[in-house]
């Protein structure tokens, strides 16, 4: 039984494996951070957060300093999915921020049986050449 996580994350519980929810490939041990499989990019924040000010003008330009911050992005090793993103100190390790115990996981989830997914919503339609804003002209 397969069992989404996250948008991007699924654990195979008969295997014990996280997995991309996007292509299926296999990342690593439910038993570990599902982190390690992944392919790690770790980018100056001043790239996501421009400076506000001029860098030559000011010391401090309201963007990150990459020197206490870097942004981590981890993807699928397969499909290229970015999985996550974690705001970090440079040089230290990706947070384990998911562990399940695994064992009552699949314990929990052999009684419930059912979908491990969650059902998609219908379509919407959102109806274009309709006006939708509600001020007077």
């Amino acid at each position: 039984m397969k069992i989404q996580v996250t948008e991007y994350l699924v654990i195979d519980l008969e295997h014990e494996n996280w997995e991309c929810r996007c292509c299926g490939h296999r990342l690593i041990s439910a038993r570990e951070n599902y982190k390690k499989g992944a392919l790690i990019h770790a980018r100056d924040p001043r790239q996501i957060h421009r400076p506000l000010i001029d860098a030559t003008k000011f010391a401090y330009t309201f963007a990150p300093d990459p020197a206490l911050c870097v942004i981590y992005e981890f993807y699928c090793p397969n499909c290229g999915t970015m999985l996550e993103t974690e705001y970090q100190v440079p040089g230290h390790m990706p947070v384990h921020d998911i562990e399940f115990d695994i064992d009552a996981l699949k314990a929990q989830w052999a009684k419930r049986g059912g979908v491990a997914t969650p059902d998609m919503g219908p379509d919407i339609d959102f109806m274009p050449d309709r006006h939708l804003h509600h001020h007077r002209h």
